[in-house]
């Protein structure tokens, strides 16, 4: 029989409670399986609750706006089932099986099945997910359906729904700020989640999560406000969801832009499906995953806009020498670098722009073949913007990273490359991991604007290059450095500040306390000699 649920606890008021509570309830089964299994199982409830929340929500609103219109309970219920008044609304069919308030109930011991007797409540989990992706299409393949493996402590699991009993995900389905305020709500928990999740599989956890400033970054420089929006290697869709609040930010609908994406590995695949449909974007992915080199799933595609992080260096990829993608050269087998960058150019539309973290040797590279491409890609005109991070804003990896911005219309900066240098911005979050403020990003998109000439909040002044920070180099400028695009080949070093001490005063002064210094060096010395000397 299902147990009598215990009363929920109280819900979490504060962003940090409600991030806390949910992290907890990941600790509940992270000793009985590894972290990518628990990042799946932990993802997919979260999602399972929040659908269900808005789908409860919802449906409180239509019995509510059926009432006032004089309707009896009797054509309530027949009216409340209708599955337009909730799609309609961006809300999720979610079947009685798949219902929060059903798997609470049972979130202990064995509970009805459907379908047969009683089951796990891990069973019944698989049962919903499975339920919910056949109601609503857009979801197939998507949810996990990993509840019941011998593997997932069933007791631990049951646990978890009660500590999800006191996170409320509710209002998305409901017009106005409410609604929008709870869609905002869970997609921070949920990039906490991966953020975390990221930090828990070290290098693995690079492969499906780009850190957030990285991501603004590209963001804020592109501005992607309208059109298609494309990235070969989307992990778990981290650039389109920037790129939904950049438009959020400056008053634009979600539905201005058009997602493209692909991904290789499955579970991140699926990842991103779920991101994308917790922040309103209906997104295609394709209808799987793939290699984006060996089965190109968008080959039609001219993009807008291009921002991509995909996988540094690879060795082992499907090179094909004949690849009508390989525009300025073929790629070398032994690194992929040059497959993506031309890939990317292959898909802008004339007009488009595109972002792309690479790591630093692409920038200056002659092996392979790959200075020869980059020299090519440069005469084009291709490339609008090179930009040096700083180190370790990646946890994964502490590999330095550029980013290389390329736009098929340069407009009045044709001719021209902008070379920024930001390696000396950002802050360390801890020992590990470094990241960069809102005036970092603020500061280079500001440049980067300025230089364009587009009229920006970011850039209010006009441009000037900055010693040791910015330069506007010449193609002829960058052809004369055998076309290498390390952005501190140009920059120069950083103008000294005038402290208004005459040069010869400064160097007399530093000379004396130099002469100061090797005296006190020697008399400690002989202090060292004579104590020495006393114990031996």
């Amino acid at each position: 029989m299902p147990r009598t649920p215990k009363a929920a606890p109280q819900a979490p008021s504060t962003m940090k409670e409600l991030k806390d509570t949910l992290w907890k309830a990941a600790d509940k089964l992270r000793g009985s399986m590894d972290a990518s299994q628990y990042k799946d199982v932990i993802l997919g409830l979260v999602f399972l609750k929040y659908v269900s929340d808005a789908f409860d929500e919802r449906r409180a609103a239509i019995r509510a706006e059926l009432a006032a219109d004089g309707y009896d309970d009797e054509q309530i219920a027949e009216l409340i089932d209708d599955t337009d008044e909730y799609t309609g609304r961006g809300v999720f069919w979610v079947p009685a099986n798949a219902r929060w308030g059903f798997l609470a109930e049972n979130a202990k011991g064995f509970g009805p099945s459907m379908d047969g007797p009683e089951k796990s409540i891990g069973a019944l989990i698989d049962e919903a997910m499975d339920a919910v992706m056949h109601a609503n299409p857009s979801l197939a393949g998507t949810l996990p359906r990993i509840f019941n493996r011998d593997s997932v402590d069933q007791r631990r699991l049951g646990e978890l729904l009660d500590l999800l009993n006191s996170a409320r995900f509710s209002g998305q389905g409901q017009s106005g700020e409410s609604g929008k305020r709870a869609r905002d709500l869970l997609g921070e928990v949920y990039e906490y989640f991966l953020e975390k999740f990221a930090a828990a599989e070290g290098k693995r956890g690079g492969e499906f999560y780009t850190p957030a400033g990285v991501v603004r970054v590209l963001v804020e420089l592109l501005q992607p406000t309208h059109g298609r929006v494309y990235d070969p290697a989307c992990g778990s869709g981290g650039m389109f969801v920037q790129a939904e609040k950049f438009i959020d930010a400056h008053h634009g609908e979600g539905s201005d832009i058009s997602v493209y994406g692909q991904e290789l590995n499955e579970r991140t695949w699926r990842m991103a499906k779920m991101n994308l449909a917790i922040h309103g974007l209906s997104g295609n992915l394709g209808p799987r995953w793939g290699d984006t080199f060996a089965r190109d799933l968008h080959p039609d595609l001219q993009a807008d806009f291009v921002m991509a992080n995909p996988p540094f260096n690879i060795k082992d990829w499907a090179r094909n020498e004949e690849d009508p993608r390989w525009r300025f050269g073929v790629p070398p087998a032994g690194n992929a670098n040059y497959a993506w960058i031309q890939h990317i150019l292959s898909k802008l539309a004339p007009g488009g722009q595109a972002g792309v973290v690479m790591a630093n040797g692409s920038m200056s590279s002659n092996s392979g073949g790959e200075g020869k491409i980059r020299a090519e890609i440069v005469e084009a005109d291709l490339v609008s913007c090179m930009v040096a991070l700083p180190t370790q804003l990646f946890r994964s990896t502490g590999i330095p990273v550029c980013v290389w911005f390329f736009a098929k219309d340069k407009g009045a900066r044709a001719g021209e490359v902008l070379f920024i240098d930001a390696r000396n911005l950002g802050h360390m979050v801890d020992r590990a991991e470094r990241a960069l403020s809102d005036e970092d990003i603020a500061r280079i998109a500001g440049t980067f604007h300025a230089w364009r000439g587009v009229d920006s909040d970011a850039a209010p002044e006009e441009y000037a290059d900055v010693p040791g920070f910015c330069y506007s180099a010449s193609l002829a400028e960058i052809k004369a450095a055998d076309y290498a695009l390390t952005p501190g080949r140009y920059v120069g070093a950083a103008e000294a500040e005038d402290d208004g001490e005459p040069i010869e005063e400064k160097l007399a002064r530093l000379r004396a306390e130099l002469e100061a210094h090797f005296v006190e060096s020697a008399r400690l010395a002989e202090v060292v000699r004579e104590q020495l000397a006393r114990v031996s």
